[in-house]
């Protein structure tokens, strides 16, 4: 995919994922835009990335932040041409009847809301350009359930959903929804899963979590034609079909 004259949002910018998105989309020669609440994280990538990229600090939970970070990004670039809802938390990793309910509730807060603010800020910007493309990282754990994962089991599956709801309001609109389930990926955040030793996930070797550039990748994949037949669905990493379509392996 040539992203040459496309604008491209990132929420969670500052890692894993994220971070790797970035590099993959301006390496395609596309403009990113990098949000996450680490402003230092941030701003070191955009340097390494250079004109084409800026910093924006962001957090995800707070719409009027979402809503500005979307007009400086159109100040800047001239549109939007893809969001990525990359931004995710998997702590507090605990039991349902142990788990601390503000913190529950925090995490929810980030991995819903923050999908449907980088959706709800996004959408008049692609529908002036007309149209846009809006993926969403999912899970797995969307569609089952995990030992110590309510909050990010539940949250996941809501993200699943604004996906479809999505699909179903404004693909008729030029808006392509896709969601991408990455499988285990080499971040901090497995990091922190393997730390909690709760639940099987935590006892994977590291050596079977696929580095973060395969769902960098897929992402870009995803802006092309050949994901049509995925709108408003989600695509998994796992799927050996959808990673030759990739060209990962």
């Amino acid at each position: 995919m040539d992203m040459t004259g496309k604008t491209i949002m990132i929420t969670g910018a500052s890692r894993g994922i994220g971070a790797a998105a970035a590099r993959v989309f301006a390496k395609a020669g596309g403009n990113v835009a990098l949000l996450a609440r680490s402003q230092d994280a941030i701003a070191d990538l955009a340097g390494e990335l250079g004109k084409q990229a800026i910093a924006i600090p962001c957090d995800v939970t707070r719409y009027n932040e979402m809503s500005s970070a979307v007009e400086t990004t159109r100040q800047a670039f001239g549109g939007l041409d893809v969001l990525i809802n990359n931004a995710g938390v998997i702590d507090p990793i605990s039991p349902l009847a142990e788990a601390e309910p503000t913190e529950w509730a925090k995490a929810v807060d980030i991995n819903v809301t923050g999908v449907f603010h980088g959706m709800r800020a996004a959408l008049p910007v692609m529908k002036d350009g007309g149209g846009g493309t809006i993926l969403t990282i999912s899970s797995g754990a969307a569609h089952g359930p995990v030992e110590a994962w309510s909050h990010y089991c539940a949250s996941k599956a809501a993200a699943n959903m604004l996906t479809q709801c999505l699909h179903h309001e404004e693909g008729g609109n030029g808006i392509r929804a896709i969601g991408l389930s990455p499988g285990t990926v080499a971040t901090d955040m497995q990091r922190d899963i393997k730390q909690s030793g709760v639940n099987p996930v935590s006892q994977l070797d590291w050596d079977v979590h696929i580095p973060a550039d395969w769902p960098a990748r897929a992402l870009l994949w995803m802006c092309g034609p050949e994901a049509d037949r995925f709108l408003g669905d989600e695509i998994s990493l796992r799927d050996e079909d959808i990673r030759k379509a990739v060209g990962l392996i």
